[in-house]
């Protein structure tokens, strides 16, 4: 079955809500999204690879992460998790600041089984206001980047199906 995927910019003018269907198991998605070694397989849109020097999945804890853009640029990364429930949902925020890229949003990704080894996610990024998540789209592609970045986390898990 070929993915089913959304992105919906309109719903709030504070966030960005993608959702994608997979050909996979709820645990194995889930487990893609809190293993680095898995991370760093799919993280980020086209052409970016990733790079973890942290990496601690707990409430607090922190993920410390370089993103490589393809023109060469590193994109200095810190989020901490603020809820994890096993297999269900991973919240988390970004809260730059001068080690970081200058963004901020919470993120709350829901996985939701299906049935038939088929999972749903759904990813919702939300910005402190209307004109700072309009900017990380204008600047940053983040929109884009959204659909992109959940794209490859479909080719990686088809890829570990196989």
């Amino acid at each position: 079955m070929a993915a089913r995927n959304s992105l919906d910019t309109e719903q709030d003018p504070r966030m960005i809500i993608g959702v994608r269907e997979f050909d996979a198991p709820r645990e194995r998605v889930f487990d893609a999204w809190t293993d680095p070694k898995h991370l760093a397989q799919w993280w980020g849109p086209n052409g970016f690879t990733t790079t973890t020097s942290a990496f601690d999945m707990r409430p607090g804890g922190i993920w410390r992460f370089v993103m490589h853009g393809p023109d060469g640029r590193d994109y200095q990364n810190r989020i901490t998790f603020d809820e994890i429930v096993k297999p269900e949902r991973i919240s988390y925020h970004h809260d730059g600041g001068k080690d970081v890229e200058p963004v901020q949003f919470r993120t709350t990704v829901t996985f939701e089984n299906l049935g038939g080894n088929r999972t749903r996610l759904t990813l919702r990024a939300q910005f402190p206001s209307a004109a700072e998540r309009d900017r990380v789209i204008k600047e940053y592609g983040a929109d884009k980047g959204m659909v992109q970045t959940l794209a490859r986390l479909g080719e990686y898990l088809a890829k570990l199906t196989v």
